[in-house]
């Protein structure tokens, strides 16, 4: 269907009223399943465009029109969170399942450090997105949530205990993983792998304690 086409037949939708709570029912359904696939061709242009892209690359990327995309989303940040919630919503499985197949406190946490340098190395353009310029995002909110369960586990820490410090490990995994896309192809920079085992290594022991232990005693 064109732009054009599409255009009137959502102006012509919106305009006429439900006249049955079976029809208001589609109707959601119908904007509910249209803002979906909105939100992935967004995704996918981000990923190939890059996180400054304009509305009219998306839309034209979407094979419709920016007065349909703003329809939907209002405006660029209310499409950058909706993008982000679902980036959200895809993370958080795979963060809870890396937990749940871990066998060990200490193994889920480098499970879920893993999925997070993944994520930002796959599509770094997305991750930038979606956490540089959409305000109110939860992003951090719903790691530090999951983040928080092996550190409460291993140390039986009460939960505040355990939120403080899984609020300070997801900005240190994010702040080294955004350095890490920064520095990856320079000489001498970590692999995924090697950062991964560093930062579980670090966020375990402490990064203090554990660079210490590698200095010669003065």
């Amino acid at each position: 269907m064109s732009p054009v086409a599409e255009g009137s037949t959502a102006r012509s939708s919106e305009t006429l009223p439900a006249a049955t709570d079976g029809r208001s029912t589609r109707w959601d359904d119908h904007r509910a399943a249209r803002r979906v696939e909105l939100v992935h061709a967004a995704r996918r242009a981000v990923h190939k465009v890059g996180p400054e892209i304009s509305m009219d690359e998306i839309a034209a990327r979407a094979k419709t029109s920016k007065s349909i995309v703003y329809r939907y989303f209002v405006d660029k940040p209310g499409l950058q969170l909706a993008v982000g919630e679902a980036v959200v919503a895809q993370m958080r499985d795979a963060l809870r399942e890396a937990a749940r197949t871990a066998t060990t406190p200490r193994e889920a946490l480098r499970s879920m450090v893993s999925v997070y340098l993944e994520m930002i190395e796959h599509s770094p353009n997305v991750y930038y997105f979606v956490t540089r310029t959409a305000p109110g995002l939860p992003f951090l909110d719903s790691m530090t949530e999951i983040v928080s369960v092996p550190f409460a586990q291993e140390m039986q820490a009460d939960a505040t205990d355990a939120a403080a410090w899984g609020s300070g490990a997801v900005g240190f995994v994010r702040g080294s993983g955004e350095w890490w896309l920064e520095h990856r192809d320079t000489p001498g920079a970590p692999s995924r792998e090697e950062l991964t085992d560093r930062v579980t290594a670090w966020l375990w022991g402490g990064p203090v304690g554990v660079l210490a232990k590698d200095r010669p005693s003065p």
